[in-house]
């Protein structure tokens, strides 16, 4: 059983009957069956299809934005500006898949040679509930415009965002039955779904623990996969930095989506002639945000997704007080219905602390004092993760250290997020793999060589 609990309330709103093997099975099979068909499509019939999907989720926005909130809790005007992103992934794989997956000539003793880029077929996109829209349209825009056909296993905690994003296919003009499929199962169903000879590759954004489950289990199979997981992300600010520009997109950085975001700001790095004017600066800009129901346009942090998130978040805080961090504001967890934590701003952490040692997802900001530039760059590559990082400091020199930052995305003076336009993903135990951009939809592809005779004399 699928059930949704609205983290507003902590009540049961609705409870979906989960597939069982036989429904998995066939569900998995709709999408291979409708693989054949859809590969033949041009890239101009295929881009009318994610176009129309796009439109339809432009005009239906006040009806998809508000699942998300009572699923998992995101403000309203964050769940807008989510499905408003979504589309926009649609649009931009619409109009660039063509030319991203153009055929590349090669030189060889052959009169022609070149490497074409084929669909594979039905992929799995195995997804978590933090960014419902957004992360199923990061997977399935270039995958469909591959010509594959997708397979959506999202959280089970937001089923009714799966349904409403297999129904915008099943609803769009021109969209052919079966070419994105909604999987409503439990967790212990999945390994059978990666297992099924007609899935040929899987996409997965989630944790480290998961994702090397899965990453076991498709390699078993000899399937290639993507692997977007967590990240301990450092925003380092040196001296020279802008800190009237830098306030507030660390602060956006740190809290948007509640802090649940695998690339949110969770390491805030601060040279130390500038870590008292940065830390004064920080707690007031922290202070006026707004924590409630998500509902509210004015909501800045809504709760966090699940109860058991939040008290794993709580016992971060806690044991990072206990080890001698400073706990400046917030850190205690509120009386009254829902899952909601306040903004909590903790100081003088170490990088052998739980907040810098774990992940954390959830209103968290920590501050690190680095004594120079080096040692900056020295604790920022202090993880075992390596997903993006950020840096404030001139541009030149902001362009210099990127070189020298162990992650996947490096961000000089501004926000780390995910663009179409541009690839993401992460090294080290933060995965392998990219989503988005050019690089993106090459993951799903069979780079065919042709070779054409008779020889070149």
């Amino acid at each position: 059983m699928l059930t949704v609990t609205d983290p507003t309330t902590g009540k049961v709103v609705e409870e979906i009957e989960s597939l069982d093997a036989a429904g998995t099975a066939a569900v998995i099979g709709t999408a291979a069956d409708a693989f054949d068909g859809w590969r033949r499509r041009s890239f101009t019939e295929r881009a009318d299809v994610l176009l129309a999907v796009a439109q339809r989720m432009r005009d239906e926005i006040d009806t998809l934005a508000p699942l998300m909130t009572e699923e998992m809790g995101k403000p309203k005007k964050e769940a807008i500006g989510e499905v408003n992103k979504a589309a926009w992934a649609a649009e931009h794989y619409a109009e660039h898949a063509e030319e991203y997956l153009a055929p590349l000539e090669l030189g060889s003793d052959a009169t022609h040679s070149y490497v074409q880029h084929l669909p594979l077929g039905a992929i799995l996109g195995i997804l978590p509930w933090n960014a419902p829209f957004w992360l199923a349209f990061r997977f399935c825009a270039p995958a469909l415009m591959a010509g594959n056909t997708c397979v959506l296993k999202h959280d089970p905690h937001v089923p009714k965002c799966a349904q409403a994003i297999a129904g915008l296919f099943d609803e769009s003009v021109g969209a052919p039955p079966g070419i994105m499929q909604a999987l409503l199962v439990e967790t212990p169903g999945v390994e059978a779904a990666i297992r099924d000879p007609r899935i040929r590759a899987v996409s997965f954004t989630g944790s480290e623990r998961a994702g090397s489950i899965v990453a076991s289990v498709a390699a078993s199979e000899i399937k290639p996969a993507v692997l977007e997981l967590g990240g301990s992300d450092p925003c380092i600010v040196l001296a020279d930095a802008d800190l009237d520009a830098a306030i507030g997109p660390i602060t956006t950085s740190r809290i948007i989506n509640a802090g649940q975001s695998c690339i949110a700001a969770k390491r805030i790095i601060v040279e130390a002639p500038v870590y008292d004017d940065f830390v004064e600066r920080f707690q007031a800009s922290l202070s006026e945000l707004v924590v409630g129901d998500p509902r509210d346009e004015l909501t800045d942090v809504g709760p966090l997704a699940r109860d058991d998130l939040r008290q794993a978040l709580h016992q971060q805080v806690q044991a990072t007080v206990d080890a001698g961090a400073t706990l400046r504001m917030g850190g205690e967890i509120p009386d009254g219905d829902g899952f909601f934590y306040p903004v909590t701003l903790l100081t003088d952490v170490t990088n052998d602390m739980t907040v810098c040692a774990e992940e954390t997802f959830g209103p968290v900001a920590v501050v690190v004092k680095a004594e120079s530039a080096e040692e900056a760059l020295a604790i920022a590559n202090d993880t075992p993760y390596g997903l993006a990082a950020s840096v404030w400091t001139t541009s030149d020199r902001g362009e210099a250290m990127a070189r020298d930052i162990e992650a996947g995305q490096v961000v000089v003076n501004g926000i780390v997020k995910t663009d179409p336009r541009l690839p993401s993903g992460g090294i080290k135990r933060s995965g392998y793999g990219r989503e988005l951009g050019p690089h993106g939809i090459h993951e799903f592809v069979n780079a065919q060589q042709v070779w054409v005779g008779p020889v070149a004399t």
